[in-house]
């Protein structure tokens, strides 16, 4: 076969078919897949909270190994389970990673007082796990934590999912505004 042969062969080959539009189109970044990380205080940590209980008050930051969840008194039970199950759409989400502490807060704040303007349910909040923090621990994860359990337009948060960051994330349940 020769060079000339085989342009013909494309040409009739290629004969009535048409160029697809082109349409710009959003890159949906994957994250990376959740890992578990517990380390063995972390496992004690669980043991000892299963066995004693936790005696805090109704508006408790409750923190299991790397888990953490945290509920307004007001807040239904039924509500709550929901929102550890994953059962809430996620609406909107902001991640913090590589931020300083003060701009994580900063952003965290607008993030969450825009959310609630706009009468957003459930939004997720990317912290990090924090395993580049070294000796100190997370930084960003603590901090956000902090953060959400003193704001009061925030019902419940807690560890996200698996599939949607674990340990790395929280599932944030607002109060709708009126």
């Amino acid at each position: 076969m020769t060079v000339g042969n085989d342009k013909e062969a494309f040409a009739r080959a290629m004969r009535g078919v048409r160029r697809l539009r082109y349409e710009e189109r959003a890159l949906h970044r994957r994250s990376r897949p959740a890992t578990a990380a517990m380390t063995r205080s972390a496992r004690q940590e669980v043991l000892r909270e299963s066995l004693h209980g936790s005696d805090d008050g109704p508006d408790a930051l409750e923190q299991l190994g790397e888990e953490v969840s945290y509920r307004r008194a007001s807040l239904p039970e039924r509500t709550f389970r929901r929102l550890r199950r994953g059962r809430f759409r996620i609406e909107d989400e902001t991640d913090l990673h590589g931020l300083s502490v003060d701009q994580a807060r900063s952003q965290l704040r607008a993030f969450i007082a825009e959310a609630t303007a706009r009468g957003l349910g459930c939004v997720r909040v990317i912290h990090g796990k924090g395993l580049r923090s070294g000796p100190r621990g997370p930084v960003l994860k603590t901090g956000v934590q902090r953060w959400l359990a003193r704001w009061d337009d925030v019902l419940a948060f807690v560890s996200a999912r698996a599939r949607d960051g674990g340990s790395g994330a929280v599932y944030v349940l607002l109060r709708r505004k009126r």
